[in-house]
């Protein structure tokens, strides 16, 4: 099944930019959705973005559209750039791979350990 890591995470000021990356240590498969999710102290995991690894075709969450995007390279690589960050999006990201085009964290299968992002107005 392979291991997801994440990297790139950080404290960073309101309108700063960050990179998140997400390595897969095995294979994508062209029919795999890599997602990623948020989960600051006190509230829910919530669907941040998802890509379809073969068409890249990416869906956002209302909160972060226009701000967030998502992309993937080779081999294993998929890339979460964060702009115009906002206290709110403080929370641990973390990637996960599923094999539906879904929000829902349920149907992901393999998770990765997530990174802080720390956002301070």
């Amino acid at each position: 099944q392979g291991q997801l890591v994440e990297s790139g995470g950080g404290s960073v000021q309101a309108g700063d930019s960050l990179r998140l990356s997400c390595t897969a240590s095995g294979r994508i498969l062209s029919s795999s959705v890599m997602g990623w999710f948020r989960q600051a102290p006190g509230k829910e995991r919530e669907f941040v973005g998802l890509i379809r690894w073969h068409s890249g075709t990416t869906l956002y969450a209302d909160s972060v559209k226009g701000r967030f995007s998502l992309s993937r390279d080779s081999p294993y690589t998929v890339y979460l750039q964060m702009t115009n960050l906002r206290p709110e999006d403080t929370a641990v990201y973390s990637c996960a791979k599923g094999s539906r085009y879904t929000s829902d964290p349920a149907e992901y299968r393999i998770w990765g350990q997530g990174t802080q992002v720390t956002v301070t107005s």
